[in-house]
């Protein structure tokens, strides 16, 4: 397995990530996550993270993990 990190740093690399199909992920809770997220993100709650529902993503692609939370 193969896995590399990278920080990305401007939204011009996010876009151009997500349209080569890379998955979005919002690790906020599902009530936050409900109230706003990006458009074709999945959430997986970070405190809900578990070996098996990392193992239910898909191995193939990109996957940008984020958390927007500004309290």
């Amino acid at each position: 397995m193969i896995t590399m990190i990278q920080t990305i740093t401007s939204l011009e690399d996010l876009q151009a990530l997500v349209q080569r199909g890379g998955l979005l992920v919002d690790v906020l809770l599902a009530e936050q996550y409900a109230l706003e997220h990006i458009p074709g993100a999945i959430n997986l709650p970070l405190k809900a993270l578990s070996r098996s529902a990392v193992s239910s993503l898909p191995r193939d692609r990109p996957i940008v993990v984020y958390c927007d939370d500004f309290q």
